[in-house]
């Protein structure tokens, strides 16, 4: 006969054998006295806070409330009247921003504004500047570790020279596609209130987006440059475009919103700035930021990527040589050494 709290005797043992199993099961393991009494209840003491954690998610909740809040301020469609215009016919200057990190080093980074001349794409404008990032490298949070530096940067050029200002500024990093929407070329767009296009070299897989087999072949499909694809999330919106960007290029980039410009405009302005794979002004301020490191810290002439370049999110875990930015371009070449 099984009463509540214990087992038949003659299978499970003895009903004080029952009662303890039962207060195990109830409340835990504890230590017993002497004759199979229960004595104290053994109390595991807390782990100690991790500090670091608790900050990190703090400022990640931060991160993601003001993310929400500028978001609502992206404008996705063509606001310039040179966007309009054939041939981007009043379009004069364009801008492209870069930072470079010496290796070893991820605090310590070379923040570069070029301004081109446009369609010439000759640099008119170049400025160099170390920069202290002490924000906290968080996948997703890319913009509030270096938009801030990149910001100055355009903001010291309207205070210096306000007639060299960028009508347009392409961005190395993602913009609408992006984990939230709201990606560094969104970001950097909001605050300076420029049209921003955001060029990233690897796919960041996002919303469904995968560089899976199928992903592949519509690659292998690119045949010419300007050759392109939509890249369609799970949620059926267009995120941007894969671009093959030159005849050379054997990988595409991938092209996004970042603020004040179509999605179509931004990928004719990207295909008209591309001499190699990558678009002249990303390319120009990427050679200068890593000459400028080259030069005053010989002993780092390696210098570290964009950690978002990677398509998922992490670090990556060596600089991309050149070769992985374009077979044919020499300028990337001679500086990754």
């Amino acid at each position: 006969m099984f009463r509540p709290g214990m087992e038949s005797a003659g299978v499970e043992g003895s009903s004080e054998e029952a009662k303890l199993r039962t207060l195990e099961e109830e409340d835990g393991p504890e230590v017993r006295g002497k004759g199979n009494e229960p004595a104290l209840q053994v109390e595991q003491e807390p782990g100690p806070v991790d500090e670091e954690e608790e900050l990190r998610r703090e400022t990640q909740a931060l991160w993601e409330r003001e993310q929400s809040q500028l978001k609502a301020h992206v404008i996705t469609g063509d606001t310039e009247e040179w966007q309009r215009n054939p041939g981007f016919s009043g379009l004069q200057r364009v801008g492209g921003v870069d930072l470079s990190f010496i290796k070893g080093d991820d605090v310590n980074a070379c923040a570069s504004l070029v301004v081109l001349s446009y369609p010439e794409l000759e640099v008119i404008y170049e400025e160099c500047q170390m920069v202290c990032l002490t924000a906290p490298y968080v996948a997703g949070f890319l913009a509030f570790r270096e938009v801030p530096s990149l910001v100055n940067a355009i903001e010291r050029l309207q205070g210096e020279d306000p007639s060299l200002m960028p009508q347009v500024l392409l961005v190395d990093g993602n913009g609408i596609l992006h984990h939230r929407g709201f990606g560094v070329a969104c970001h950097l767009g909001v605050l300076t209130g420029l049209p921003c296009v955001g060029v990233a070299k690897n796919l960041l897989q996002v919303d469904g987006l995968e560089n899976n087999e199928r992903h592949k072949e519509q690659i292998r499909e690119l045949q010419r440059g300007g050759d392109r694809f939509c890249l369609t999330g799970s949620s059926g919106n267009v995120l941007g475009m894969a671009l093959k960007s030159c005849d050379k290029s054997a990988k595409p980039i991938y092209v996004s919103v970042g603020h004040k410009i179509s999605l179509e405009s931004a990928v004719h302005l990207v295909g008209s700035c591309c001499k190699y794979r990558t678009p002249e002004p990303i390319r120009q301020a990427d050679i200068r930021s890593r000459e400028y490191i080259r030069k005053n810290f010989p002993e780092h002439v390696k210098t570290e990527g964009h950690p978002e370049e990677t398509g998922t999110g992490e670090a990556p875990s060596a600089v991309p040589t050149g070769e992985e930015i374009s077979n044919s371009d020499p300028g990337f070449e001679a500086l990754h050494i």
